[in-house]
């Protein structure tokens, strides 16, 4: 999976208006880019250090998710790494890759290609749910690329799943994401959000008033992306295709070949990743750091961004990173 591309990058101020109808949001103190990649256009949230010279640190979100799901904590960190967070292939603000590869692995060589292209590597990276599988993948495959890896509720293969988990398994099924479009397409923007934030918050009542705001708007922005479904089945089924390699491949096979420093974070009240699979991620990551969340949900650097930015802090301080 290793790229020995150096592509060309061009960036821009903001992504093009055209690709959507509606703005998409950035918090004071971000800056959005688009970077052109052959075959590739990825759309960059950045939060710069508080001074000049911070070693980098990159962002990676989860299945459906986007660079906004690290707003919370990069400001956090802005003291200690110059941050830098990714919206995936048809996710958030860019649009889908040219070659449709929406697979961990496609996903994993998108990043490495940024780093490479923009030659920020090493970098403090970061990873949530599927983005946890990818960064897995980037360090196991480029360990010249991780200086320190964080995870928060990381998408390893689990032997079984929870229940709360199987529509996420379902969409990985050919047909079944567009019939659910059609099934559920009376639904509200609000409903859906309210949907999505019982399945990844411990406790959806932390989510304030404003921020169930801009994730209302943020939810009608991608309704209306043609895309939207296609890049959640096929990533879905990605992450589906991912739990069944076995050797060298594995996803638990490559966490084994991580030397970066790990910090690995789960939530108790996880409904998507299982909080009893934290112990056999702590064996498999060596010399890894584990934080236990019993409150926290599946994005528990949403819900408790001071507490894992403070986690990551002393990783991070702890090897040098400042």
């Amino acid at each position: 999976m290793s790229s020995t591309e150096l592509p060309e990058t061009r960036t821009a101020a903001a992504p093009p208006a055209s690709r959507t109808t509606r703005a998409v949001r950035v918090a004071d103190g971000e800056e959005l880019r688009s970077v052109s990649l052959p075959g590739l256009t990825l759309t960059v949230r950045s939060r710069p250090g508080a001074e000049p010279g911070l070693p980098p640190a990159l962002y990676v979100h989860g299945l459906g998710g986007s660079s906004q799901n690290w707003s919370a904590m990069m400001p956090l960190l802005a003291d200690l790494v110059d941050g830098e967070a990714v919206d995936l292939p048809g996710f958030g603000d860019s649009p889908p890759p040219d070659d449709g590869n929406y697979s961990v692995t496609g996903h994993a060589r998108a990043v490495i290609r940024f780093l490479d292209s923009a030659g920020r590597g090493p970098v403090h990276l970061f990873g949530n749910s599927l983005g946890g599988a990818v960064a897995t993948r980037v360090a196991a495959a480029r360990p010249d690329l991780v200086r320190t890896l964080t995870l928060v509720s990381p998408a390893l293969p689990e032997l079984r799943a929870q229940r709360t988990a199987w529509p996420t398994v379902l969409l990985a099924v050919p047909g079944v994401a567009s019939a659910f479009a059609k099934f559920s397409k009376d639904w509200t923007p609000e409903q859906r959000v309210r949907g999505v934030l019982s399945l990844c918050y411990g406790d959806p009542g932390r989510v304030s008033d404003e921020g169930l705001r801009h994730a209302v708007e943020e939810m009608e922005r991608r309704l209306e992306l043609p895309y939207f479904w296609d890049a959640m089945a096929r990533s879905s089924r990605g992450i589906v295709d991912a739990y069944t390699l076995g050797g060298q491949h594995g996803l638990w096979r490559q966490a084994e070949r991580v030397l970066a420093p790990t910090l690995l974070v789960y939530g108790g009240r996880d409904r998507l990743v299982s909080y009893r699979m934290a112990r056999r991620a702590a064996a498999a990551f060596r010399g890894s750091r584990l934080l236990s969340l019993p409150d926290a949900g599946h994005v528990a650097m949403m819900e408790y961004p001071e507490t894992v930015a403070q986690a990551a802090r002393d990783l991070i301080v702890d090897h040098g990173g400042s």
